[in-house]
């Protein structure tokens, strides 16, 4: 029996060595975080390889291939066709969920495949150490059937997210999610980072301010101590910004981060890393006031991001709290 794994993002390179499958397939898109790939990008992803495309704009191009391996070239139906076994690992965090319901979404349209399509959802995110043993763990996980159920709700999920406004994802919390048991739990993490209809801010840049309130003054522990600050959807890139967001504004509420972050180039990382790891954090007093609902950060400072297909602006800044909250 050919099995082949398709993975989400942090499940490519231990899985890869763990001789569960012939070949393991990550997709490295981050939903979660920036504007949406365009429609037309998301295509060339999955279909045939074409000259024109980038280093990493392609399926194949995040593959770690065994020697002799063919159909780098295919489109990633193709490639699955002689397999006997497809598995889709995804985690627990909203970057894989996006990723599955991304990739359900094409898969919906490939009646072939569907037969051999097996679903193990993870109650983690897919980062295992390089000593991890896979014989006692995840292969024991049940495989659950892909079936038409699955596909719809994906689709829902899918087009709901890419909207303009976050209302369909609303819509979705009163629909019947249980086909994809862990995507509930990933929208109402993705929905609380949406600013607070008092503060301004989602659940991440108040935990920031938070956990400074308590003495935690080094980046290290706002990015990496995930137990602590208790949320879960962006990637270490993505706190930084948010960090910056809060700190080099008009009207901080976070001092001490380094001012030189305004002139490093944001593909930098080294240079931009080293002044994380120096800086020393406090809350200004407006980041007090906000801490305390007293303050909006959204009345003092540019709001410019994403959230899925919507476009958070001063002007456009949809709020969500108890309810969704129009601008």
């Amino acid at each position: 029996m050919k099995r082949l794994i398709l993975t989400g993002w942090g499940g490519g390179s231990e899985l890869a060595r763990s001789g569960l499958a012939e070949i393991i397939i990550p997709f490295h898109f981050q939903f979660e975080w920036g504007p949406l790939p365009s429609a037309e990008k998301l295509s060339a992803y999955f279909a045939a390889y074409t000259t024109n495309l980038g280093p990493a704009d392609h399926w194949s191009d995040w593959v770690r291939w065994p020697r002799g391996a063919k159909g780098r070239r295919l489109s990633l139906v193709e490639f699955c066709e002689p397999y006997d076994e497809i598995e889709l690992w995804f985690g627990a965090t909203a970057r894989d969920q996006l990723q599955l319901v991304w990739l359900l979404d094409h898969l919906s349209g490939c009646p072939g495949l569907v037969q051999k399509l097996g679903l193990r959802l993870l109650d983690s995110d897919l980062m295992f150490y390089p000593d991890y043993d896979f014989t006692r763990g995840e292969p024991h996980i049940p495989v659950l059937d892909v079936a038409a159920e699955e596909f719809e709700t994906a689709k829902l999920a899918w087009s709901a997210y890419c909207a303009p406004t976050p209302e369909a994802c609303i819509d979705l919390l009163h629909r019947d999610l249980s086909a994809l048991l862990m995507l509930r739990p990933a929208l109402l993490e993705l929905l609380a980072e949406l600013p607070s209809p008092l503060t301004g801010l989602g659940a991440t840049e108040m935990r920031f301010l938070e956990m400074l309130a308590c003495g935690y003054v080094n980046t290290n522990a706002l990015f990496h101590l995930r137990s602590l600050r208790r949320t879960f959807v962006f990637g270490e890139f993505d706190l930084g910004s948010l960090l910056e967001g809060l700190a080099l504004g008009p009207k901080p509420a976070v001092a001490g981060l380094g001012d030189e972050l305004r002139t490093i180039d944001s593909k930098n990382l080294r240079a931009r890393h080293e002044v994380y790891l120096r800086s020393r954090l406090s809350l200004t007093k407006f980041g007090k006031a906000i801490l305390a609902r007293q303050e909006d950060f959204s009345r003092h400072n540019p709001i410019d991001r994403w959230w899925g297909g919507t476009h958070l602006t001063n002007d456009r800044l949809w709020r969500y709290g108890a309810a969704l909250t129009k601008p």
